[in-house]
């Protein structure tokens, strides 16, 4: 197989550096092995599936204006320009709203599944089998149908009880969505082709995967995005952070490999892009803590037909008082007795003993220290997935970037981890939610639940005894 050539630039960017059959890890051969099948007639044999390597899309005008740098700082500047127009634009669509992001997040959803898929095509020539590749995407929208629904059931209740078509669909949500799933299961079984066994089942497990990978991930995205605009912005800001301060470090510090699956990974990348992201996260979250914009729930208004951020901000987006801990003191103290030249203004910094923080804050740093310590190896996982098929990226649609996988690679991981996060420490119960079953009840069971809640009421002293109601 033609060896791939090596990427230039960055010290702590992916790389596949020359692999060859003989060097893929583990030996393992991927394409479809010539064993016989039951059926008495053999696959054909194929040696580890070769895979195009991407093409150079860099634009014209950037090649020409860097034409005299080495490939080095070459991919350096094609990087950094392009990172600066993707944040530029992430702030722009943020700017534009809920519905926006949303809209944005799905796209992105079709194009690393899009992405991915094809991947699984030509790693396995299955060019042949076009209903199969039809097959994939019907299975997208099966899903995406499930959870989608599941979430216009959750945040549109409201909506949802105006319109009798939509009580249907609600109502029925998951025994439509398991029918919907089981008729591509049936035409799967039914496509099966004597000779494509294997190769349909090993592209059939490649859909599923890729299903669970992206789709589920994608779906915690806006779950987090309705518990506020600032549990997206956050974590999506921070695996941003770390992967450009990683960088950056690693490009002018690397010196010690951190990993053989990402050989330009280097240590003083990864533990300068700890500190860094860390850093950015505490004051990035004080910064959107004191807007309701961005720490409100996103809730859609059926009266105006459109998403309402305004609230009462929540007890972890209102300052707090906090006494700093006894070691942090002393060492402070420690400090400001030994270094006595210190500016004036440093020295009664080191006489805090409480500070003022937004909650939110603290539960940045637990934020970003996942996204430095542990969202990398979502990386690490993308990049063996690459050698193992011996592919420099995804694909090419961002120039000295690969594909849209490519950037979001770490981002899945974080978004799973931001929605356990929330689910177990941020969130209570969901009033919208509660009321949506309740109006799913029948009279008689809404009666009696009325009743009960108003004599519990009662009991507690929160509504007046009953010969008082009536004076």
């Amino acid at each position: 197989m033609t060896e791939l050539r090596k990427r230039g630039g960055g010290g702590d960017h992916d790389s596949t550096e020359n692999i060859s059959d003989k060097e893929a890890d583990g030996e393992d051969r991927l394409g479809l092995p010539g064993e016989v099948e039951g059926d008495g007639e053999g696959e054909p044999k194929a040696d580890t599936p070769e895979v195009p390597p991407s093409a150079d899309n860099t634009p014209e005008c950037l090649n020409k204006a860097l034409e005299g740098l080495s490939s080095r700082w070459k991919n350096w500047w094609i990087r950094g320009i392009l990172s600066l127009t993707m944040i530029s634009g992430f702030f722009l669509i943020i700017y534009l709203g809920p519905i926006m992001l949303i809209l944005v997040v799905m796209s992105i959803q079709i194009k690393c599944f899009q992405e991915i898929i094809t991947i699984g095509y030509r790693v396995y020539h299955s060019y042949e089998l076009k209903w199969f590749r039809s097959l994939s995407w019907y299975f997208l929208i099966c899903v995406n149908y499930f959870f989608y629904g599941e979430t216009v059931a959750d945040y549109f209740g409201a909506f949802v009880q105006r319109e009798e078509p939509l009580q249907f669909l609600v109502r029925y949500h998951r025994f439509i969505s398991f029918a919907l799933y089981l008729g591509g299961f049936c035409m799967f079984v039914l496509s099966l082709v004597k000779r494509h066994y294997r190769l349909q089942f090993y592209m059939f497990a490649w859909t599923h995967v890729t299903l669970l990978i992206v789709v589920t991930q994608s779906h915690l995205v806006i779950q987090n995005l309705f518990e506020g605009m600032i549990w997206f912005i956050v974590p999506i800001s921070i695996v941003i952070c770390n992967d450009i301060m990683a960088y950056l470090f690693g490009f002018f510090f690397g010196r010690t490999p951190l990993i053989k699956l990402s050989p330009k990974k280097t240590w003083e990348g990864f533990i300068g892009g700890f500190f860094a992201t860390v850093v950015f996260a505490f004051i990035f979250a004080y910064l959107l803590a004191q807007y309701q914009y961005f720490v409100c729930p996103v809730e859609y208004d059926s009266e105006t037909n459109r998403f309402a951020v305004e609230c009462q901000p929540a007890e972890i987006f209102v300052m707090h008082e906090y006494t700093l801990p006894s070691v942090i003191q002393n060492t402070l103290r420690w400090v400001r007795m030994h270094l006595h030249t210190l500016p004036l203004v440093i020295q009664n910094t080191l006489r805090w003993k409480t500070v003022t923080l937004y909650p939110f804050q603290i539960h940045s740093v637990a934020l970003s220290s996942f996204g430095s310590l542990i969202g990398p190896f979502g990386g690490f996982f993308a990049s063996g997935f690459k050698r193992a098929f011996k592919i420099k990226d995804f694909a090419d649609t961002i120039p000295g970037h690969g594909g849209i996988m490519d950037r979001f690679d770490c981002q899945y991981l974080m978004a799973t981890f931001v929605h356990v996060y929330i689910a177990s420490f941020i969130r209570g119960p969901n009033p919208s939610k509660v009321l949506q079953q309740l109006l799913a009840l029948q009279p008689e069971q809404q009666l009696t639940i009325f009743n009960t809640l108003r004599s519990h009421l009662r009991e507690t002293g929160i509504l007046p005894p009953t010969g008082v109601e009536g004076q």
